[in-house]
């Protein structure tokens, strides 16, 4: 069994590399499940009812989510009635939508799970608590489970890793738009990588126009971030799961720019 998961995907041109690069990919790889993180999807902050269609449409079977889930305030008109749509399971208790959904390839399930981390970001509920929660549900019904944990720091994510390791399919982290080079396959058997990186902008500054960036930093001053236009690239991770326990087999790192493609 494979997944194909596609990092954050950052407002119009990364919508519009997902939907230059997804045929191709499915066409290469054959993924049975596709799944990506749109927090960012729409202007950068959150996603909205129009754009969480559109990647349906695009035949993505689950999008994850992260600190933007909120910044589009329509979502609160949709999100409980879309269980495709996960949003950070650590958030408190009552919060509208879902931390777990389970979509069907080949009458196997694949559990969803997305966590946020606490480090650097806005205080939730532990994460390391409520993925134990999760997992020992999700394991009565399938032994797929994939968790994106939504984190800015690296060590928090290694932490989750290793806490969840032969517990899950795979770990992959998301949120900080740089993909990392130390994917593997933890000891007890569970697909690892600190970052898989975004869809969007590659000359911006994690997405974001350079300029605003720039000046926040020089000047320790408010700035508006716009994403930026131009060129994108596109950063992915395929992982194969074992047939009979679940657990990860192989990982291959995806990363496309739109130059490349232009000369096929």
């Amino acid at each position: 069994m494979r997944l194909l998961f596609i990092g954050d995907i950052v407002g119009s041109v990364g919508r519009k590399a997902l939907k230059t690069c997804l045929p191709k990919l499915r066409s290469k790889y054959n993924p049975h499940w596709i799944v990506v993180n749109g927090e960012n999807a729409a202007a950068g902050r959150g996603i909205t009812a129009a754009i969480t269609r559109e990647f349906f449409e695009q035949g993505v079977q689950a999008i994850t989510m992260g600190n933007h889930t909120w910044d589009q305030k329509d979502i609160f008109e949709f999100i409980d009635d879309e269980p495709r749509l996960v949003r950070p399971a650590n958030f408190p208790a009552g919060t509208p939508g879902n931390g777990m959904t389970f979509v069907k390839a080949r009458d196997k399930e694949l559990a969803i799970i997305n966590l946020q981390g606490r480090t650097f970001l806005p205080p939730l509920d532990c994460p390391f608590a409520k993925a134990d929660e999760l997992v020992e549900a999700a394991r009565k019904r399938t032994p797929y489970i994939f968790v994106d944990f939504h984190a800015e720091a690296t060590s928090e994510k290694l932490a989750m890793g290793w806490h969840l390791d032969g517990r899950v399919s795979a770990v992959v982290g998301t949120h900080t738009h740089v993909q990392t080079h130390d994917q593997r396959i933890l000891p007890q058997g569970t697909a690892y990588l600190t970052d898989v990186g975004m869809v969007g902008p590659r000359d911006g500054i994690l997405g974001m126009e350079r300029e605003a960036v720039m000046y926040k930093f020089k000047t320790s001053l408010p700035a508006r971030f716009v994403v930026d236009e131009g060129t994108w690239h596109f950063h992915a991770v395929c992982i194969d799961f074992n047939p009979e326990t679940g657990l990860g087999q192989k990982m291959q790192l995806i990363r496309l720019e739109e130059e490349d493609l232009l000369f096929e």
